[in-house]
């Protein structure tokens, strides 16, 4: 039996259309040199502050904290990482990082273009942040209206990447079956592997030219290959 022709297209959000690593490296490094001017280790606080953000948001998944603790734990860790004093108000702390992780907010450059030759796909954006941050990062970077519906564990039960019954229920909020569906993103167990157990499809989106994903999966170092790719 031929499987079901693609009918619809999910992306990931965080490194395949929205550059926030990008945003975040910006916006952490502006954040520790107002606070600790002339720090030693200002130039490493990027990648502390980027190691750090899976285990904490994967407590907030787990529901082992709220969204506004696992930020307040984050931040506490990374001060106590650079060795500098922990802010007495965090939330205040962590709005002041938010607000230059804003400013540096941007698409992709290859992301209009791969819109513009998908038509005829139904659209979507599955993502593990949090819903009105990541709707608000959708219309910041002018993709509102053109890429679906935002789609997170919070409007899907409660069920994060790579939950089977995130894919699934993707899929049918696009009204289609898992099988009828792609993935692309550049996270391989979130991306790529997770959905392969429900029968979805999945690309892997290699922006960093890593190399071929495990299991043979379709690579792409660029979303511009995605509309050639597709119609293959």
């Amino acid at each position: 039996m031929t499987r079901p022709g693609i009918k619809g297209i999910l992306f990931d959000l965080d490194g395949t259309l929205f550059d926030h690593r990008g945003a975040a490296d910006a916006g952490i490094t502006a954040w520790v040199a107002g606070r600790f001017p002339g720090h030693p280790r200002l130039e490493e606080a990027a990648a502390v502050w980027a190691a750090l953000e899976g285990p904490y948001l994967a407590m907030w998944q787990a529901g082992r904290c709220s969204v506004e603790e696992q930020r307040r734990l984050r931040l506490a860790a990374l001060c106590a990482e650079l060795a500098v004093p922990v802010p007495g108000d965090l939330d205040e702390a962590y709005a002041g990082f938010a607000e230059l992780y804003r400013r540096h907010w941007a698409a992709f450059p290859d992301v209009a273009g791969a819109l513009a030759g998908l038509g005829g796909y139904a659209l979507g954006v599955l993502t593990n942040g949090t819903l009105p941050m990541q709707e608000e990062k959708v219309r910041t970077i002018g993709l509102a209206g053109l890429v679906g519906p935002v789609l997170t564990g919070e409007v899907l039960g409660g069920h994060f990447k790579p939950a089977p019954a995130c894919y699934t229920g993707a899929a049918a909020a696009l009204g289609l079956a898992p099988e009828e569906v792609l993935l692309v993103g550049d996270d391989v167990e979130n991306d790529v592997t997770g959905p392969a157990v429900t029968g979805m499809r999945s690309v892997w989106l290699d922006r960093l030219a890593a190399g071929p994903p495990p299991g043979g999966f379709p690579r792409i170092t660029s979303l511009s290959e995605l509309p050639r790719l597709v119609a293959r």
